[in-house]
């Protein structure tokens, strides 16, 4: 199994960045206004929490989640974002985070193969929950889940990007 020591640093940073890049991806992609994007935001954020409290959370994935609750990993996740969408218009942070989550997968693929299908399959259903929370019906505060058409098309770009 994987963890935090498997990595450079520029590899761990990708890797902490992953879970709201899988989120934003959705975001970017059909914007829902400020509800919508608070919903949206929960969403990641219960997932980040979920991991956190489950026992028998994958070990890499529960690395990422642990440096991530650091005030020293939220900032590398922070600035990595920043530096990579500051400026950017929607439709661009959409295919900067699928071509960031290809990546991801490639790392995973390369560094942690006994991990990859767990880590991917997380961050499919980071992307699969924020699509739920939007402002078409979601998830997180009831309703029923509609996702649009546009957030169905780019949930089915996320798996192929992550080849899950």
């Amino acid at each position: 199994m994987a963890d935090k020591t498997s990595f450079t640093k520029d590899e761990w940073a990708l890797l902490l960045k992953s879970p709201m890049i899988a989120g934003m991806a959705i975001t970017a992609a059909d914007p829902s206004g400020l509800w919508g994007l608070l919903k949206e935001s929960f969403a990641g954020g219960a997932a980040l929490t979920k991991v956190a409290t489950d026992a028998s959370a994958n070990v890499l994935i529960k690395a990422v989640v642990t440096d991530f609750s650091t005030s020293e990993g939220r900032s590398i996740a922070r600035d990595g974002l920043q530096a990579e969408f500051s400026g950017a218009k929607p439709q661009e942070v959409k295919s900067k985070s699928i071509d960031s989550l290809r990546e991801v997968s490639a790392l995973l693929a390369a560094k942690a193969p006994g991990d990859a299908a767990a880590f991917k399959g997380w961050l499919r259903q980071i992307s699969q929950s924020t699509a739920e929370a939007a402002k078409e019906g979601g998830g997180l505060f009831g309703g029923g889940v509609q996702v649009s058409e546009v957030e169905k098309a780019t949930l089915g770009e996320i798996t192929t990007a992550l080849g899950v």
